[in-house]
């Protein structure tokens, strides 16, 4: 960037947040890499979510503002008994009880991973793998999540580093996303999520992201992509 440069110009983050059982990407994120960001990302989650259902198991890498975002999104506000001795403690923001995240720490040696660790932020192990239904020694990552975002770079061309199709609008930037977010989770059959069906014609049922969670029960194509209305509530 230059000194000149007007304030549309400079580096644009995508945040993602998946499910991973189906891979279904709930949303993408552009801004900065910020607390702020991250919490925006999980007010939004929590706003798909439906309000009987449970807080699910969040998972990331070693980034601290999704720690601070979970916490302004889903934490309780806490003021701490006063022991009659100086000043009033502050209110803090504690994790409810309900609230349970991983966080994979990668060690590097020559920008190679030797070692993942797991550290559980919010919450007890034992709750954690039984929501996720593992065993001890089974390994909680963040693979799935990893790999959609390989699929991005290779497949919108403004996500290669220092090639001459980055995105100079950010409106359009967030619309090629969409287009990205509609075709990964309709259109594109994951491999890991084919079922064995055996019938006379076909052995393998392949399934999108949609279809494992029931929102649709084929696979688009482009052409039924595009034509689809998005109906008005």
């Amino acid at each position: 960037m230059k000194d000149d440069d007007p304030d549309k110009c400079g580096d644009v983050y995508t945040l993602t947040a998946m499910k991973s059982d189906t891979r279904l990407l709930l949303i993408h994120h552009e801004n900065g890499r910020t607390s702020e960001d991250a919490t925006k990302l999980f007010e939004i989650v929590k706003a798909m979510s439906s309000k009987s259902s449970p807080i699910p198991v969040f998972t990331s890498d070693n980034w601290n503002p999704f720690e601070e975002g979970l916490l302004n999104t889903y934490g309780i506000l806490e003021v701490p008994p006063y022991k009659g001795i100086g000043r009033k403690p502050l209110p803090r923001t504690i994790p409810p009880d309900d609230l349970k995240y991983v966080k994979i720490i990668k060690k590097k040696v020559k920008n190679i991973v030797v070692k993942a660790v797991q550290r559980v932020v919010f919450g007890k192990k034992e709750e954690v793998e039984e929501m996720l239904g593992i065993d001890e020694d089974d390994y909680i990552g963040t693979s799935y999540v990893e790999r959609i975002n390989l699929t991005i770079r290779n497949s919108l061309a403004r996500f290669i580093l220092k090639g001459i199709n980055f995105s100079k609008n950010m409106r359009m930037h967030k619309k090629a996303l969409d287009l990205f977010q509609a075709w990964y989770n309709f259109v594109k059959p994951h491999d890991s999520l084919k079922i064995e069906v055996n019938s006379e014609s076909r052995r393998w049922e392949h399934r999108t992201p949609s279809m494992a969670e029931e929102l649709t029960d084929h696979i688009w194509t482009l052409e039924e992509l595009f034509e689809f209305k998005v109906p008005v509530i």
